[in-house]
């Protein structure tokens, strides 16, 4: 694939941003693009064969579902993928075979974010033409960069000495961390001895890579409901129950949770909504909150907290409680292994200027189910940053990426499966 190509398909994408598990155009131009390639895929997976269904998290609600996938389809796109993909079972797995060696898997995430992108001056999506056509929606991440450079990967690779099987898994709903483990628990991954995720920018700019990315966070969302008992507030208060005493007691104890000697934790109450007037008790009210650790058992302490903080604060205030534990992802950490090939690689790249061996993230991502369960089955995972200058921060309404930044992803990545293939490193 040449640049033009990768920019013009990067920029289709951009255009048209969909949210976790709506994926619909996404996945199809991606299957459309696959099938247009000179690469000779072997096998592809699409929608419910790529991923395991039922370990699908943070889905949203039918009606959302059935809207993002009639916008969908009245694009002109295939309509034989779109309708495999119908009740939001999107993205995909490309498979390559390359006669004996080992199995490498790339992860590359899909999705977009529910938020409005910028029309302002400067902005160059707005100012070139492609900027986000579904309001409300937007790239704000570089997950259109992220799936054009699997593409791009994909290519390359098929024109290469790579010696083995090479499996690119299109992750859909990384935004939401409920995308990462139906794709860790399907059949796909049970085989790949070696994984690569990737990312671009995270405040690193153009020209320099991250050969190994740690400090990812493990995560686990709570939902609470709290139900009370109304009545008026200046005529009979003592009859009521009000929920939104209890929520606010969890709120405040929430953060009152103690830190750990262990390592980093974190808690966050990012909704809190109840009652319906000033003048009444209220009957019932709502919170989501998130806990996070610097290991996936530091996590599960806060969790633990974060749920018996809420038993409690309902119990204080004589309400009922409803908790739904939602979406979660682990830590993991990145294998010397293949980040010495990755960093080696880097190092020799055209455009790449500096090479980091590695870097914290400090946030979350749900590829580390991925990566969790090759690790499991005795292989090796790496996860890299691919650094791109980007005018606005992550998940900002200016957010866009350095087109240049794609080659350099392509040529970073294939160099490295193409090493991992030849010296297998931890046989």
């Amino acid at each position: 694939m040449d640049d033009d190509t990768l920019v013009s398909l990067r920029r289709d994408l951009h255009r048209k941003p969909e949210p976790a598990w709506r994926e619909f155009y996404t996945t199809t131009r991606i299957v459309e693009a696959l099938e247009e390639l000179e690469a000779d895929i072997d096998e592809l997976y699409v929608g419910p064969d790529a991923i395991a269904g039922e370990h699908r998290l943070a889905v949203p609600d039918e009606a959302e579902l059935d809207a993002w996938y009639e916008r969908a389809s009245a694009y002109d796109i295939d309509a034989d993928v779109l309708e495999s993909l119908e009740g939001g079972y999107t993205g995909a797995v490309a498979v390559l075979h390359r006669g004996e060696g080992p199995t490498v898997g790339l992860r590359v995430d899909i999705d977009g974010l529910p938020r409005a992108e910028s029309e302002g001056a400067g902005h160059e999506p707005a100012e070139m033409g492609f900027r986000s056509e579904h309001e409300g929606a937007m790239h704000a991440c570089g997950h259109d960069a992220h799936a054009t450079i699997g593409l791009g990967v994909i290519d390359a690779i098929a024109d290469s000495d790579f010696s083995g099987t090479l499996k690119v898994f299109f992750q859909p709903a990384e935004e939401v961390i409920g995308g990462g483990k139906s794709m860790a628990e399907s059949e796909h991954i049970e085989d790949v001895d070696y994984l690569l995720a990737m990312h671009i920018g995270l405040d690193h700019p153009t020209g320099e890579i991250v050969a190994g990315i740690d400090g990812f966070l493990a995560v686990a969302h709570l939902e609470a409901t709290f139900f009370g008992e109304p009545s008026h507030a200046g005529a009979r208060p003592e009859e009521g129950r009000n929920a939104n005493q209890a929520l606010a007691t969890a709120v405040q104890n929430l953060y009152a949770i103690p830190r750990h000697s262990e390592g980093e934790t974190r808690v966050n109450a990012g909704v809190i909504e109840g009652g319906s007037a000033a003048n009444i008790i209220a009957e019932e009210a709502r919170l989501v909150a998130e806990v996070r650790g610097e290991t996936t058992e530091l996590m599960e302490y806060m969790r633990e907290k974060g749920t018996r903080v809420l038993e409690s604060a309902a119990e204080m205030h004589e309400c009922e409680l409803e908790v739904e534990l939602g979406a979660e992802a682990p830590s993991a950490t990145s294998d010397q292994g293949l980040v010495s090939i990755v960093a080696d690689v880097a190092g020799k790249t055209e455009g790449v200027e500096r090479v980091l061996e590695r870097d914290k993230l400090g946030g979350s991502e749900d590829a580390t189910f991925l990566m969790e369960r090759v690790q499991e089955n005795g292989g090796l995972a790496c996860y890299i940053g691919v650094g791109t200058d980007h005018p606005g921060g992550h998940h900002t309404s200016t957010f866009d990426v350095d087109e240049a930044s794609l080659r350099h992803g392509i040529d970073v990545l294939a160099g490295a499966i193409e090493r991992v293939s030849l010296e297998q490193p931890g046989r």
